[in-house]
């Protein structure tokens, strides 16, 4: 689907905003290890489907309800026949079930498609291999399909390598209470990316009953024989990943917009930094624990900004960055080169396009604002609905035509619909 969009003369209304979809997903995947769980207010994108299907194919029993989902769970279930598990284009549902098949299955297929093909999992495959697994995925980077023969994780010291995807650290989190022996997590390597999200793993396997014990920055220490107790209520917060581009949107034009959402201060969100990041920017707002409003345009400066720990940020903050005042340097975003797309290369690619001013370097990208950008242009979100989002603000600034827009439903399903909801066109 190709979204033409024109300069907006305001961004005026309201909008319910979406759940969190990381949230979710992890979510549904503690729920389908054991007990009864209610999740309230899910994400319906893409990705929190493929979770919940596989909370199915772990053999949990799945029942709507008012607001949500009650999933009910017998536990691990070793012996079990052999399984298909389809993860679709969700590289957290992906690196999730790797380490738990061992205590849902005797041996299983995982499959995926799109922008998964390709994505590495070698990291987390050597990983479990070493621990005992016997699985092997395509190609030298591991992806999918992925074949699993059997074996275990019996716990002990696991090692894991922290500078791609946390990912791969809190599948093995999720995993580790199954095991017989307690577990030992060491994070390797220079930096650890994207903390804030095994931070989040943790407060949620914390409300369903299991201990995770930190031992300093780089350590966990996962008593095994552990049983999930479910999440007796989860109330899924708001994304503020999804709000950031709404957020930049009315920052760009004439504007009074109110975010509408359930925001929860005492779960952690590594995309919330955008709050911070605006501010420093100089964009003013006004919030509540249910709503966000911005009156706009504003007028934005530059600065240096290290997204090593949301790199979901990188494309809405170049765009806002491309009017701001000053140049602006985004840092620390090499682990942003293996998403959906090269969220480096080809963000920058696609911004040439417009006539930005934008430097590329391996972990980290530099854009100097111009007066005026060239309109009209054809853009390509690379299958990346991060991306695909990005570009749609920017057009509501200069005006761009967007391909593959559908590939938005990854995360947010209706966001063509809100933002058409909130724009008056010229």
């Amino acid at each position: 689907m190709r979204l033409d969009i024109a300069p907006v003369r305001a961004i005026r209304g309201s909008i319910i905003l979406p759940a969190s979809k990381s949230y979710s997903i992890r979510a549904f995947f503690v729920a389908a290890c054991g007990g009864v769980s209610r999740v309230i207010g899910p994400s319906d994108c893409d990705d929190a489907r493929v979770a919940l299907n596989v909370a199915k194919s772990f053999g949990a029993r799945v029942t709507a309800i008012k607001g949500g989902f009650l999933v009910t769970a017998p536990g691990r279930k070793t012996g079990r026949p052999s399984i298909k598990v389809n993860v679709g284009e969700s590289g957290t549902s992906l690196r999730f079930v790797l380490p738990l098949l061992p205590f849902f299955c005797s041996s299983a297929k995982v499959n995926g498609r799109g922008t998964l093909i390709g994505r590495p999992n070698h990291h987390l495959c050597a990983t479990l291999r070493a621990g005992g697994l016997k699985l092997k995925g395509t190609g030298e980077k591991e992806s999918v399909p992925v074949e699993y023969a059997g074996g275990t994780l019996p716990g002990g010291r696991v090692n894991i390598d922290g500078t791609v995807s946390s990912q791969f650290i809190s599948a093995l989190m999720i995993a580790a209470p199954f095991s017989l022996k307690d577990t030992r997590l060491v994070m390797e390597g220079d930096i650890l990316v994207s903390r804030d999200y095994v931070v989040m793993t943790r407060q949620i396997l914390e409300r369903a009953g299991i201990r995770v014990i930190p031992k300093g920055r780089r350590e966990f220490l996962i008593p095994g024989g552990q049983r999930y107790q479910g999440l007796s209520k989860f109330h899924v917060p708001s994304d503020w990943g999804l709000a950031a581009f709404f957020m930049v949107a009315a920052a760009l034009v004439p504007s009074d917009i109110i975010l509408k959402g359930f925001f929860d201060d005492s779960l952690i969100q590594s995309d919330g930094a955008i709050l911070g990041f605006l501010s420093k920017m100089g964009l003013k707002y006004t919030r509540t624990s249910r709503a966000i409003r911005i009156k706009g345009p504003q007028l934005l400066k530059g600065g240096v900004f290290s997204l090593k720990d949301c790199p979901d940020l990188v494309p809405v903050m170049a765009v806002a960055a491309m009017f701001a005042k000053g140049p602006t340097r985004l840092k620390d975003i090499g682990h942003a080169r293996v998403k959906e797309s090269d969220r480096i290369s080809d963000l920058r690619d696609e911004l040439l396009k417009v006539g930005a001013d934008i430097q590329e370097k391996e972990d980290e990208l530099v854009i100097i604002p111009k007066p005026a950008y060239k309109s009209g242009m054809t853009l390509v979100p690379h299958h990346d609905h991060r991306l695909a989002m990005a570009f749609a603000v920017l057009g509501g600034r200069i005006g761009v035509k967007i391909t593959d827009m559908q590939c938005t439903k990854k995360s947010y399903p209706g966001f063509v619909e809100d933002l058409s909801a909130v724009t008056l066109n010229s």
